[in-house]
């Protein structure tokens, strides 16, 4: 089967249409109060490989549904005019989740260059995904 766009091309559209935030910058608004990471990573790979301190999980399958004020699954973090850092493993799923809420209307949004792998090597914080609680 020949497709008529493959996936790196739907990226580098993507990227070509976004602001990408390089780490060192990316560290630098790690405190900033009025900046949201958000991890668009599957639950099994924050369990596995940590996360961002303080950032959010947003499943790359409910992120449209969260930001749409209009959708009953709309988280109201996304509506509060925060600066939004999208992040994924290797920045592949964050180009094209970055690509998508841009054309949604989002304002102040841009993607982690290199994705979470590159924060990793850059030896900067990681947190643990806080786990569900089992009480009983």
């Amino acid at each position: 089967m020949k497709l008529k766009i493959g996936y790196q091309a739907l990226i580098q559209e993507a990227i070509a249409e976004i602001e990408t935030l390089p780490v060192e910058k990316a560290l630098d608004l790690l405190a900033d109060t009025n900046v949201v990471f958000v991890d668009i990573r599957d639950v099994r790979e924050l369990e596995r490989e940590g996360m961002i301190p303080n950032a959010l999980h947003a499943p790359r399958g409910m992120l449209e549904f969260w930001v749409d004020p209009d959708s009953p699954y709309y988280k109201p973090i996304f509506g509060e005019g925060k600066r939004l850092v999208l992040y994924c493993a290797s920045a592949w799923r964050s180009a094209l989740a970055t690509q998508t809420l841009q054309r949604m209307g989002v304002p102040n949004i841009c993607h982690l260059e290199g994705g979470f792998t590159a924060w990793k090597k850059a030896q900067l914080p990681v947190a643990e995904k806080a786990g569900k609680s089992h009480s009983g």
